[in-house]
């Protein structure tokens, strides 16, 4: 049982620092970028979770057209 133990910790050890973290391209290329990982006023947040998602100054909620930044 202790040896089952101290095979997992050591397991999970050299799993834990296998993390995969996709940094959003800042020199405009779209190609093949999914819809998801959009950001339309370049501001580093995604879309998806942007709370100004046009960069307009006005937040989504408040904002009629969230997408176009000309219009709010």
């Amino acid at each position: 049982m202790k040896s089952l133990a101290i095979l997992l910790i050591a397991l999970t050890t050299l799993l834990s620092g296998c993390v995969v973290y996709d940094t959003p391209h800042r020199d405009g290329d779209r190609r093949g970028e999914h819809r998801s990982e959009r950001d339309r006023d370049r501001d580093g947040v995604p879309d998806r979770v942007d709370r100004d998602r046009d960069g307009d100054g006005v937040s989504n909620r408040r904002d009629r057209q969230p997408s176009n930044p000309t219009r709010y």
